[in-house]
């Protein structure tokens, strides 16, 4: 009988339906920032697997197209929005919502010269200049706009996707001024070939704020709230992990194919550890303040409308 009862109970684990992993698609604003890796090197780490999460990752050239994807569904989530474009498609009744913080401050970005260019400053720029941006919406749109704003600037706005196709605009001469995050750049800037002409930071009203946020379908969040809930578990664990294990930095570095060395002396000034937390929207106030100033707002977001678009702060915690 006892032979007859486990032959009868492995017959019925062989034959129990085996779970299926859910299948997310992210759309990634960089492809290659550092700050946008969680998904990525996070995935072949085997981070989201092991919460039952496999991910479908592309890459966009910024906010823009990542919340076209979004919002038609084609993601259902998006990596690196602009938190003010977020806003504004959100106040705009896009199905869209606030998933969690991506960065807090702007010293990760950066805008570049050639190294031989006759720029010095941003204030030494003319309205026959041109300096770059990636999409409408993203937090270097917010950027360029706040240095005409607070620093002067006179260079036209151009938007140009991401940094390898910025950096071609530039050593080109189609584009005065470009912008870039690292890792990117390091090089060039290593060889002499590019000079930092302002980082983001330079603007002050932004030092302290949640420039990027990470973004969800609103139906989706609706309807498969536990699925998300994992996701996040899995970003975060993915963010400790980035920071704690030297293999992280490895592997980014040869993906990116740049010495570990110049990415480990870049990190802790471009993206230290406290600016990845997914926590709390910084400045929420002052967000929406400057979101307003440069008209990607008419007025500051309700109390009762922020709780509708970040519905979830403690999500996978």
């Amino acid at each position: 009988m006892r032979r007859i009862l486990a032959a009868m109970a492995t017959l019925a684990a062989l034959n129990a339906p085996v779970l299926a992993d859910d299948t997310l698609k992210v759309a990634v604003g960089q492809l290659t920032t550092w700050e946008n890796q969680m998904t990525l090197i996070g995935q072949d780490a085997g981070i989201f697997k092991k919460h039952g999460i496999v991910l479908e990752n592309f890459g966009t050239n910024g906010a823009g197209e990542t919340l076209q994807a979004v919002i038609s569904g084609s993601a259902d989530i998006g990596i690196g929005m602009g938190t003010s474009g977020a806003m504004r498609a959100f106040v705009r009744g896009a199905p869209v919502r606030m998933l969690a913080p991506a960065f807090t401050g702007s010293n990760d970005l950066y805008w570049y010269v050639k190294a031989d260019s006759p720029i010095k400053s941003l204030a030494d720029t003319t309205e026959s200049q041109t300096i770059a941006y990636s999409t409408n919406g993203s937090s270097t749109h917010s950027l360029v706009i706040g240095f005409g704003k607070e620093l002067g600037l006179k260079a036209k706005p151009t938007a140009t996707g991401g940094p390898p196709a910025t950096l071609t605009l530039v050593m080109s001469g189609q584009i005065d001024i470009g912008w870039a995050s690292p890792p990117f750049g390091l090089k060039e800037i290593d060889e002499g070939k590019i000079r930092v002409l302002a980082r983001g930071s330079a603007v002050p009203s932004t030092r302290n704020q949640t420039v990027r946020v990470q973004i969800v379908n609103a139906n989706l969040l609706r309807e498969k709230k536990d699925v998300i809930e994992r996701f996040m578990k899995a970003y975060r664990e993915a963010i400790e992990w980035m920071y704690s294990d030297p293999k992280a930095i490895e592997m980014y570095a040869a993906k990116m194919k740049v010495p570990v060395a110049l990415i480990k002396k870049a990190l802790p000034e471009s993206h230290p550890r406290s600016a990845l937390q997914a926590d709390a929207l910084s400045d929420a106030d002052g967000i929406m303040r400057d979101a307003v100033t440069n008209k990607f707002l008419d007025k500051p977001l309700t109390k009762e409308q922020l709780a509708e678009f970040y519905p979830f702060p403690a999500l996978g915690k």
